[in-house]
């Protein structure tokens, strides 16, 4: 009624919003928005004293530690080869104060994104959000005290390679010796790229082993390491995240608080709860539509993609009007382009990877929103009461 009457624009499609286009006054009702933050999922929620206005998940982009480790093989390339000349620059690169690691930083600033893309739509007067304070080293041995944290599992070793022989007791963790091979050799379990030279990462194989697995011609059974990029991203950026925000009135929430909040409440685990309690709802107002958002990359960084590339069957970036991850509605629903072909067939997909048609002509789908870094996706949550021991479509 307000858009015929043109008394408002439509300023986002989803989540849907408007703008009204005469004075209404400056009351504000208080909106506290709850944000759980974590390495690879964001929570978000905003409450008033009667309802929850709006919900959330975000995932994050984790390819991150994989493309910054390309892209320094890249320029170290670059560096050795016979092109344009630049003048040598030594010891003249200072890091400046509050540095983080890319991938880190990365994951800061998408927090500061999407909490500033809530407030963009609803004027928050509290955010509220949860840290978490994690030891590694606790988490590992639980009996660790005292010089113990000084100390280290690698104490008294020259390297980080002569500290793996010892702990795999100088024998291939795969045949056990059976190769007869003499020559012992260190291997990455997970790429180097991302899995980096901590001892967790690396396991002793003899040569003959350690060949086979090069050449794909053998699959250790072996699981890799967990690792703790999350319990390092918490315990790094928890509080500049705190810092940043402090100007909007935030409070900071602790887990063990939330979680019994929860438990209490009746919900189940999810970040998207999370940050409800964390904004201090109590249930009113739900279940209200849920908004599933993804973190895809804007663009690669290939220059070339014909003749002199090395991927050559790559398609352009438009093809018959469309791109990658635009938006579209075919035959009723809401999905994404994941992958094009030049000949104008899609392969259609939701943001949880559900494959919706595989080869769709472009004369089937219609465009709704174009490409964004930040993919969003309207979900209807349903009640507990609906959803317990219930098949729903």
């Amino acid at each position: 009624m307000l858009l015929r009457q043109n008394k408002a624009v439509v300023v986002n499609r989803t989540p849907f919003t408007l703008q009204l286009l005469y004075a209404t006054g400056e009351s504000k009702q208080p909106i506290a928005l709850g944000v759980d933050s974590g390495y690879t999922y964001i929570g978000l929620s905003a409450v008033t004293e009667k309802q929850e206005l709006y919900s959330s998940e975000v995932a994050l982009r984790t390819d991150m530690v994989k493309l910054n480790s390309e892209r320094r093989q890249y320029r170290r390339a670059r560096r050795s080869r016979n092109t344009w000349y630049r003048q040598p620059r030594f010891l003249n690169r200072k890091k400046p104060e509050g540095w983080l690691a890319p991938s880190i930083q990365n994951k800061f600033d998408s927090h500061i994104k999407v909490i500033n893309r809530v407030k963009s739509i609803l004027p928050v007067s509290r955010i509220k959000v949860g840290v978490a304070a994690f030891d590694t080293q606790k988490i590992k041995n639980p009996d660790i005290s005292g010089t113990d944290y000084q100390n280290g599992i690698q104490k008294d070793f020259w390297n980080t390679r002569e500290y793996v022989l010892y702990r795999d007791d100088h024998t291939c963790q795969h045949c056990k010796g059976k190769s007869k091979d003499p020559i012992l050799e260190i291997h990455h379990r997970v790429s180097r790229q991302t899995g980096g030279d901590r001892p967790d990462n690396l396991i002793t194989l003899c040569n003959t082993c350690h060949q086979k697995v090069s050449k794909k011609k053998l699959v250790l059974d072996i699981k890799p390491s967990k690792g703790f990029k999350a319990e390092t991203l918490m315990s790094t950026v928890r509080w500049m995240l705190v810092n940043r925000l402090r100007e909007s009135g935030n409070v900071v929430n602790y887990g063990y608080i939330t979680k019994s909040k929860r438990i209490e409440l009746g919900l189940s685990k999810s970040h998207s709860n999370d940050a409800f309690v964390i904004a201090g709802g109590n249930c009113q107002g739900r279940p209200i539509p849920q908004f599933f958002i993804r973190q895809v990359r804007k663009c690669n960084r290939k220059l070339f993609k014909r003749d002199r590339s090395h991927i050559r069957n790559t398609a352009p970036r438009l093809v018959r009007g469309f791109q990658r991850y635009d938006k579209v509605m075919w035959k009723g629903m809401e999905c994404f382009i994941f992958g094009r072909r030049t000949t104008g067939y899609f392969d259609l997909r939701q943001l949880n990877g559900t494959k919706v048609h595989s080869s769709a002509c472009y004369k089937q789908p219609s465009l709704l929103e174009r490409a964004k870094t930040l993919l969003i996706e309207r979900r209807l949550r349903l009640p507990p009461s609906l959803t317990d021991g219930v098949s729903v479509a």
